[in-house]
């Protein structure tokens, strides 16, 4: 198994924008392929004094924490998936300044799974 997990910085007054681009990438990656895609919003998520999700991405007090993981049959399924979702029309034209939260402030990495239930 293997997964994408991504920590992003969301404005709370553009949360329900977020939700609904969120809403359409699951489409997207569920019908190419992914085994599952979860959105997360931060609810319990305090400021560590060196380290923490909000540090991580330097949210601010207006915004939230986001977390999210897509989960793939393994790695070269993942780079199979991610070629035919990120080609998909559903996203053509969309101008990444003009996301609902900043991407450079976006953490993503895939991972290799090792334990699971």
């Amino acid at each position: 198994m293997y997964v994408d997990g991504f920590v992003v910085p969301v404005p709370r007054r553009k949360l329900d924008a977020y939700l609904k681009l969120a809403r359409l990438a699951r489409k997207v990656w569920k019908e190419h392929g992914a085994l599952e895609y979860r959105e997360a919003v931060g609810d319990d998520v305090p400021h560590g004094k060196r380290t923490s999700f909000p540090r991580s991405v330097k949210a601010t007090d207006a915004e939230t924490v986001i977390f999210s993981w897509i989960v793939y049959k393994s790695r070269a399924h993942r780079d199979k998936v991610l070629k035919k979702a990120m080609a998909d029309k559903r996203f053509a034209g969309m101008d990444m300044k003009k996301m609902p939260f900043d991407t450079k402030r976006m953490i993503y990495g895939g991972f290799k799974v090792r334990v699971a239930a």
